[in-house]
């Protein structure tokens, strides 16, 4: 996976088919932005026509579109997500990334994903990966609990979550950097207001991956955008 990862916030199938589509051959692995519409809002695919979409995938032994040309990260936006995971994992997600604030069973979760996936932080990561994400205003403290068991670390760059465009929270650059000193084999990803202005300063605190969203779909030319952060990616990231 390289230091830039595009998302995706789907507002139906077909927006996600298109904008995959786009997206083959520019980047190997996309982070798909998953809301319910009750941890976050406005919900999107596909939960903005209710629940069934999912099970129905799910239950069909579908894919995701493009399934085989990519690697596909989860950020599940989502109450209860331990109820989910698993119809995601079907799905072909490589990468389910958790938000610590939807579950009150966070442990549990954690677990139960050893258990289900056989998962053990570091093995066979592009196979199965587990990460928490953790909001802006969110002590660090709270992953402090699993950072032995997790794969990775998703800091939001924002304060509203959910919908991309959001102004970047100046404190995520001072938060990569403290994650990074008491943890610094754990890789650590940025999600949100991350720009050609605010990348260089995330990539110099120690971030390891960067996920853009509105910056490339708002871009003239998305391989040229693409391109740019890259290089940004080869100037400012820190590589052993």
């Amino acid at each position: 996976m390289g230091a830039i990862v595009p998302a995706i916030l789907p507002q139906s199938r077909q927006d996600l088919e298109d904008k995959l589509s786009k997206l083959a051959g520019l980047a190997d692995s996309v982070q798909i932005d998953v809301v319910d519409g009750r941890f976050a809002s406005p919900a999107c695919w596909p939960y903005s026509g209710g629940s069934k979409e999912l099970a129905r995938m799910a239950a069909g032994d579908e894919m995701l579109p493009h399934y085989g040309e990519m690697k596909f990260d989860i950020d599940l936006m989502a109450e209860n997500p331990e109820q989910v995971t698993g119809s995601w994992v079907s799905l072909g997600a490589s990468r389910m990334t958790i938000h610590a604030e939807a579950t009150t069973a966070l442990g549990k979760l954690v677990a139960g994903f050893q258990s289900r996936y056989g998962h053990e932080k570091g093995f066979i990561p592009d196979l199965i990966s587990l990460g928490l994400a953790i909001g802006a205003d969110t002590p660090l403290g709270l992953i402090e609990p699993f950072a032995g068991q997790i794969d990775y670390v998703q800091l939001m760059g924002i304060r509203r979550i959910g919908v991309q465009g959001q102004p970047f929270d100046d404190r995520a650059v001072k938060r990569v950097r403290d994650l990074k000193r008491k943890y610094p084999k754990l890789a650590v990803q940025v999600d949100g207001g991350v720009s050609k202005t605010t990348a260089p300063a995330l990539l110099s605190a120690g971030a390891d991956r960067l996920i853009v969203g509105s910056a490339l779909w708002t871009a003239p030319n998305l391989a040229d955008e693409i391109a740019a952060f890259n290089d940004l990616a080869q100037r400012y990231g820190t590589y052993e």
